[in-house]
């Protein structure tokens, strides 16, 4: 009876004791300004032997913003060292409109002047990091996707 006992009592403290599944989970806001650090380019044509290419960005690239307003529009800054003596300057501005379904990751961006939108997936989105693939789906013998890493600028 004793061992009946303390079994029923090591149960219930297995079942009790590691009950997560109430705890909500955080969601974090894509909305903010975020600066880009590295980007990951894969391709993978129709015959399966594929590569992925790790692009860490320089201390001038880490300058740019790309910035999420409430609204559902943004701005992408891109920022690199040009002229005869280099200098980090602006290369281009662009304005965009976005949708982003949080419970399912999706994402979409629509710039400016564009016909075509870029869709992909967030891979990650906590208090500091964004991870955004974007697939190119224009050839579709050949997978291609560039997946951004962003760091959160805080406001």
């Amino acid at each position: 009876m004793k061992k009946l006992a303390l079994f029923a009592g090591l149960s219930l403290l297995a079942f009790t004791g590691c009950n997560d599944d109430d705890a909500p989970e955080q969601v974090f806001p894509l909305v903010g300004t975020w600066s880009p650090t590295q980007e990951v380019r894969t391709q993978v044509p129709a015959d399966g032997i594929g590569f992925s290419d790790q692009i860490t960005y320089t201390d001038c690239q880490k300058e740019g913003r790309w910035v999420f307003n409430e609204n559902a529009s943004g701005k992408r800054t891109n920022k690199d060292m040009v002229g005869m003596t280099p200098t980090c300057s602006t290369t281009s501005e662009r304005n965009f409109t976005y949708v982003y379904n949080s419970s399912e990751k999706n994402f979409e961006i629509k710039y400016q002047g564009t016909v075509v939108s870029d869709k992909g997936k967030v891979t990650l989105l906590d208090a500091e990091t964004l991870n955004l693939k974007i697939e190119d789906t224009t050839d579709p013998t050949i997978y291609k996707s560039t997946t951004y890493t962003f760091k959160r600028i805080p406001q």
